[in-house]
């Protein structure tokens, strides 16, 4: 098939975060299919530039970074930007960008972080893949643009996987939510020993935006889940490290309770940065936002996926993801700090069979051929009824 990937990579040039988008694409082409990643500006500033620390209309740092990012998994041709501003297409696929979107089969907007243009509203099947389950939802109820936007599509998927067994309590926005998880293309990211003396590391945001209420329920961000778990280096017996971004984060009070913090501009500003950063880790530690725990939905971390195929143990806050995924070899669940120093103590007892179930877990559950043919064909068997597939030959 003919698909876009709507995506946020220019206006989000980060490395942790590009990889959540990279890996729709990479993975797409490697089914086979002829496939494009196509980034809207949006109508309002929204491109962040780290080296600036602005954020504004100007997208001439992330267009730099997606060309690296892109030639890096070796699609540097398969890209491009719509600048709504300007009213011009950027990026190595610009020339036939909008011709791409009106003859295209299928679009997946991941994360629904971009607007559906004229030129995408007549694509047979439109993917909304929800990443961030429960804003998403309250979003939905309480914003008439992000629901009209949503309205757009014709097939909605969420990473709240407990959708599928009912025991997730998203909600109801009034859209059929299916469940998905982040697609890994296991080739991209090798394993290789890890430091012996490597602290157990994680990339996080300490408030995305302030918590949200629906019908007398507060759901919070990560900073709400952390509090918790702060007191975690002074009892571990090994060291523990974030990378952690927020201009409101408790700097001084984590670095006295035990915490390393790096800045992520400084160790993961690059996909590649990132990788590094996760393979110079000894495991991965850290919690979910509250909202993902308060409303057992199942979500699990695209980050985290990417150290579990690096063959790095996680431990990670409970959300429900144990209804289906095998947890105590390379995968470990806590609710509590006792919880997670038990499973930083059983990692370390035998961390190379450890290690291999990490890795194990990522082929069983990720891998990216698996994830998306199945996300495809459920869409297509759905909302085909009346519907013809183009065809457009060989890629």
């Amino acid at each position: 098939m003919r698909i876009v990937v709507l995506g946020y990579i220019v206006r989000g040039p980060l490395g942790g975060l590009a990889w959540h988008h990279l890996q729709y694409v990479l993975g797409l082409a490697r089914l086979g299919h002829d496939v494009r990643f196509i980034e809207d500006s949006d109508d309002y500033p929204a491109c962040y530039d780290p080296s600036r620390h602005v954020v504004d209309c100007d997208p001439s740092y992330g267009l730099r970074f997606a060309a690296d990012a892109f030639s890096l998994i070796g699609l540097a041709d398969r890209w491009a930007y719509h600048d709504a501003h300007t009213g011009r297409w950027l990026g190595a696929a610009r020339d036939d960008g909008e011709e791409f979107c009106r003859s295209a089969d299928m679009i997946l907007n991941v994360s629904a972080v971009n607007p559906l243009r004229d030129w995408a509203l007549d694509v047979p099947l439109r993917l909304l893949i929800d990443t961030d389950p429960v804003f998403t939802q309250v979003r939905h109820l309480t914003n008439d643009t992000a629901r009209k936007r949503a309205l757009d599509h014709n097939a909605f998927f969420t990473f709240a996987e407990n959708v599928r067994n009912g025991s997730a309590s998203l909600p109801d926005d009034g859209f059929h939510w299916r469940p998905t998880r982040q697609p890994v293309v296991l080739d991209a990211w090798p394993v290789v020993p890890a430091p012996i003396a490597a602290p157990y590391t994680t990339v996080m945001q300490w408030q995305s935006y302030p918590p949200v209420h629906h019908e007398g329920k507060r759901f919070g961000t990560k900073s709400t889940s952390f509090e918790p778990f702060a007191d975690l280096p002074g009892q571990a017996a090994v060291p523990l490290e974030i990378a952690l971004g927020g201009a409101d984060a408790p700097r001084a009070m984590l670095i006295e309770k035990g915490w390393r913090l790096q800045n992520p501009l400084d160790i993961a500003r690059t996909p590649g940065d990132f990788q590094e950063y996760v393979r110079a880790s000894r495991g991965e530690l850290g919690v979910a936002k509250h909202g993902y725990v308060a409303s057992n939905s199942g979500w699990f971390s695209e980050r985290s996926a990417g150290y579990l195929a690096s063959g790095r143990p996680v431990i990670t806050q409970e959300t429900g993801f144990s209804e289906w995924l095998p947890l105590g070899s390379g995968l470990f669940s806590f609710r509590d700090s006792a919880e997670a120093l038990d499973a930083l103590d059983r990692i370390e007892l035998d961390y190379e069979r450890q290690a291999a179930g990490a890795r194990k877990i990522a082929e069983d559950h990720f891998e990216a051929g698996q994830v998306l043919s199945s996300m495809l064909e459920e869409a297509s068997q759905t909302y085909s009824s009346g519907r013809q597939t183009r065809s457009h030959g060989p890629p």
